[in-house]
């Protein structure tokens, strides 16, 4: 049977997926990127392979994605993040749908349908209030480390609000309310809710609403939050901090058929030339 592997290169964590032939998760490994995106995939990919059993030799194909997936040399090929977390989150839920995912750089919005072909995308890149870099802010202000975020907005009682979209005015305004003596419960719930707020503002949400990322994995508070904004169940695939790497890991064995406008056909195995960065604009 054949074994399939997904890197997805990001600028704060690398993933690694192998999967089988049927789509079956294997391995799966996050690490930091810093600085050496080359080591930082290595890395990844041994340790994604370790978890499977597996060895390199037994792989068929390995495809690269993400902010760095042109620095992963191992790669048979690449595609972009939308491609794979659409891909990904196609596998696991049937469309049309919306995909939100929600990274530590950048948040993006897809939408695919029935077939799971990208119809159209927006991306927040330029404020990292729609990011999981604004939850880190709002931690180190609080005092708390970010993975305590959640479990701290759920004892709040009071409902505030921070009304800035950018995160050094949110962290401004924080403080402002920190001094007021709103209870740390309460800005957290806050710092939540104005997070929801800039990805909801992101499209129009209508129908099935699929969520990936790092901020979704380790934030349920965040997933009740959408859930509450677009009136319907927002659904959490497998593994949705490593989405990019798992559609990857697809790629490699679908051949790497597009799920977006301009795709390219390659059998597995091969080593075409990178996807071009055009739908990651």
């Amino acid at each position: 049977m054949g074994r399939y592997a997904g890197v997805d290169s990001g600028s704060w964590n690398t993933k690694a997926v192998v999967i089988d032939e049927g789509g079956n998760v294997l391995g799966t490994s996050v690490v930091r990127s810093g600085a050496d995106l080359t080591a930082a995939a290595e890395r990844a990919y041994d340790e994604a392979l370790a978890s499977a059993g597996c060895a390199r030799t037994g792989v068929t194909a390995v495809w690269s994605t993400g902010f760095g997936r042109n620095a992963v040399p191992f790669a048979n090929g690449s595609r972009t993040e939308l491609d794979c977390h659409g891909r990904g989150a196609a596998f696991h839920v049937k469309g049309p749908l919306v995909v939100i995912d929600i990274g530590g750089q950048d948040a993006k919005v897809i939408r695919l349908d029935a077939q799971g072909q990208r119809l159209s995308h927006r991306m927040n890149r330029k404020c990292a209030a729609g990011t999981g870099s604004f939850l880190d802010e709002i931690a180190l202000r609080l005092g708390i480390e970010t993975a305590a975020l959640d479990v701290l907005a759920a004892q709040a009682t009071e409902e505030l609000e921070l009304s800035s979209f950018c995160t050094v005015f949110a962290g401004t305004e924080l403080l402002t309310l920190i001094r007021a003596g709103r209870r740390p419960a309460d800005l957290a719930m806050a710092a939540y809710r104005s997070l929801m707020k800039r990805v909801i503002a992101m499209d129009v949400f209508e129908g099935r609403v699929v969520a990936t990322g790092g901020v979704v994995a380790y934030h349920p508070t965040m997933v009740a939050l959408l859930s509450e904004a677009v009136r319907a169940e927002v659904i959490v695939p497998p593994y949705p901090q490593e989405m990019g790497a798992f559609g990857a890991a697809l790629a490699a064995r679908d051949g790497a058929v597009s799920v977006g406008p301009g795709s390219v056909s390659h059998r597995a195995g091969t080593a075409p030339a990178a996807e071009g960065s055009d739908d990651d604009a």
